[in-house]
Protein backbone atom coordinates (compact mmCIF):
# COMPACT_ATOMS: atom_id res chain seq x y z
CA UNK A 1 0.00 0.00 0.00
CA UNK A 2 1.86 3.78 -0.92
CA UNK A 3 1.27 6.52 1.44
CA UNK A 4 -2.42 7.77 1.21
CA UNK A 5 -2.21 11.94 2.21
CA UNK A 6 -5.50 13.85 2.93
CA UNK A 7 -6.17 17.07 4.24
CA UNK A 8 -8.88 18.00 7.18
CA UNK A 9 -9.72 21.62 8.16
CA UNK A 10 -11.96 22.81 11.58
CA UNK A 11 -11.88 26.65 12.25
CA UNK A 12 -8.50 27.95 11.22
CA UNK A 13 -6.76 24.80 12.20
CA UNK A 14 -5.57 22.71 9.41
CA UNK A 15 -4.32 19.09 9.23
CA UNK A 16 -2.17 17.35 6.47
CA UNK A 17 -2.10 13.13 7.08
CA UNK A 18 -0.26 10.64 6.00
CA UNK A 19 -1.73 7.07 6.28
CA UNK A 20 0.65 4.14 5.69
CA UNK A 21 -0.08 0.44 6.61
CA UNK A 22 1.47 -0.24 10.05
CA UNK A 23 1.10 -0.74 13.91
CA UNK A 24 -1.44 2.41 14.95
CA UNK A 25 1.34 4.73 15.36
CA UNK A 26 -0.20 8.69 15.54
CA UNK A 27 2.48 10.97 15.47
CA UNK A 28 1.53 14.73 15.27
CA UNK A 29 4.12 16.94 14.92
CA UNK A 30 6.58 14.42 15.20
CA UNK A 31 5.38 14.00 18.86
CA UNK A 32 2.96 11.07 19.81
CA UNK A 33 -0.36 11.97 19.92
CA UNK A 34 -0.82 11.34 23.36
CA UNK A 35 1.81 13.69 24.69
CA UNK A 36 0.32 16.19 22.41
CA UNK A 37 -3.15 16.16 23.16
CA UNK A 38 -2.74 15.23 27.14
CA UNK A 39 -6.63 14.74 27.87
CA UNK A 40 -8.91 11.41 26.93
CA UNK A 41 -11.50 13.36 25.18
CA UNK A 42 -9.13 14.52 22.57
CA UNK A 43 -7.39 11.33 22.46
CA UNK A 44 -11.15 9.48 21.66
CA UNK A 45 -11.71 12.50 18.63
CA UNK A 46 -8.30 11.72 16.76
CA UNK A 47 -8.85 7.57 17.21
CA UNK A 48 -12.90 7.92 16.60
CA UNK A 49 -12.81 7.14 12.97
CA UNK A 50 -11.36 4.00 12.90
CA UNK A 51 -13.07 2.99 15.78
CA UNK A 52 -15.97 2.93 13.58
CA UNK A 53 -14.87 0.81 11.32
CA UNK A 54 -13.15 -1.30 13.07
CA UNK A 55 -9.30 -0.40 11.73
CA UNK A 56 -7.64 0.39 15.52
CA UNK A 57 -3.88 -0.57 15.17
CA UNK A 58 -3.87 -0.89 11.63
CA UNK A 59 -2.51 1.99 9.97
CA UNK A 60 -0.02 4.55 11.18
CA UNK A 61 -0.71 8.07 10.98
CA UNK A 62 1.92 11.12 10.40
CA UNK A 63 0.01 14.59 11.23
CA UNK A 64 1.34 17.89 10.18
CA UNK A 65 -1.30 20.33 12.37
CA UNK A 66 -1.23 24.00 12.26
CA UNK A 67 -3.47 27.19 13.37
CA UNK A 68 -6.30 27.05 15.75
CA UNK A 69 -6.18 25.48 19.15
CA UNK A 70 -6.00 21.62 20.28
CA UNK A 71 -9.81 20.87 19.76
CA UNK A 72 -10.02 22.17 16.43
CA UNK A 73 -6.77 20.57 15.41
CA UNK A 74 -8.08 16.90 16.73
CA UNK A 75 -11.35 17.68 14.84
CA UNK A 76 -9.67 18.44 11.55
CA UNK A 77 -7.33 15.22 12.23
CA UNK A 78 -10.91 13.53 12.53
CA UNK A 79 -11.77 14.31 9.02
CA UNK A 80 -8.33 13.81 7.83
CA UNK A 81 -8.19 10.69 9.04
CA UNK A 82 -12.31 9.56 7.59
CA UNK A 83 -11.11 10.75 4.26
CA UNK A 84 -8.01 8.97 4.19
CA UNK A 85 -10.11 5.49 5.21
CA UNK A 86 -12.75 6.32 2.64
CA UNK A 87 -10.06 6.66 -0.55
CA UNK A 88 -8.37 3.07 0.82
CA UNK A 89 -11.95 1.20 0.93
CA UNK A 90 -14.86 3.17 -0.60
CA UNK A 91 -17.25 0.74 1.77
CA UNK A 92 -16.28 2.34 5.17
CA UNK A 93 -18.49 5.83 3.49
CA UNK A 94 -21.54 4.83 4.96
CA UNK A 95 -20.84 4.03 8.42
CA UNK A 96 -18.45 7.57 8.84
CA UNK A 97 -21.08 9.13 7.36
CA UNK A 98 -23.80 8.00 9.48
CA UNK A 99 -21.89 8.97 12.43
CA UNK A 100 -21.27 12.55 11.14
CA UNK A 101 -17.27 12.26 10.73
CA UNK A 102 -17.41 13.32 6.77
CA UNK A 103 -18.67 17.00 7.99
CA UNK A 104 -16.75 20.10 7.33
CA UNK A 105 -17.70 22.32 10.27
CA UNK A 106 -17.69 25.79 8.71
CA UNK A 107 -17.59 27.98 11.69
CA UNK A 108 -15.13 30.06 12.20
CA UNK A 109 -14.78 33.51 14.38
CA UNK A 110 -16.45 36.66 13.00
CA UNK A 111 -14.10 39.51 12.07
CA UNK A 112 -14.38 42.58 13.91
CA UNK A 113 -16.16 45.29 12.04
CA UNK A 114 -14.91 48.91 12.29
CA UNK A 115 -16.13 51.07 14.43
CA UNK A 116 -17.12 48.63 16.54
CA UNK A 117 -15.73 47.29 19.55
CA UNK A 118 -16.08 43.59 18.50
CA UNK A 119 -17.76 42.11 15.74
CA UNK A 120 -21.49 42.18 16.62
CA UNK A 121 -20.85 44.76 19.85
CA UNK A 122 -21.90 48.40 19.62
CA UNK A 123 -20.68 51.17 21.32
CA UNK A 124 -23.20 52.95 23.84
CA UNK A 125 -25.65 54.88 22.15
CA UNK A 126 -26.49 58.32 23.00
CA UNK A 127 -29.74 59.83 22.12
CA UNK A 128 -28.61 63.32 23.09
Amino acid sequence: MEVVNTLGRRKTSIARIYLTEGSGKITVNNRDYKEYFPTTTKQYVVQQAFKVVDAIGKYDVKVIATGGGITGQAEAIRLAISRALIKINPDHRPPLKAEGLLKRDPRMVERKKPGQPKARKKFQFSKR
